[in-house]
């Protein structure tokens, strides 16, 4: 009886892993309107904004979300804000595991 409790709670758990795994071609997709700013592959050419390839998934996902909720008052800090609002927790969570797949 263990093993099988064992088991569904296994599967469970990577039931819940596989659901909430980011979707770097969703992320992609999304990046088009940033690419204006930050670059179509994730450099910026302006030297204040700053470059998103290759930067730390949980960082981009954390500092958007940050912009978002109006906590961030850098001089970019509304324009950000005005560009992460409509973005769901989804969205954050791809637009921040496509930079950080990039080099």
């Amino acid at each position: 009886m263990e093993i099988k409790t064992l088991v569904a709670a296994l599967v469970m758990t990577t039931a819940s892993i596989t659901a909430q795994a980011a979707d770097i071609n969703a992320g992609k997709a999304k990046a088009a309107v940033c690419a204006s700013c930050h670059g179509a592959d994730g450099h910026a050419a302006i030297p204040t904004y700053p470059h998103l390839a290759g930067q730390n998934a949980a960082y981009l996902e954390a500092a958007l979300k940050a912009y978002k909720a109006g906590q961030r008052t850098s001089p970019q800090a509304a324009i950000m804000k005005s560009m992460a609002m409509p973005l769901s927790d989804d969205d954050i969570k791809n637009l921040a595991a496509y930079y950080s797949s990039l080099k």
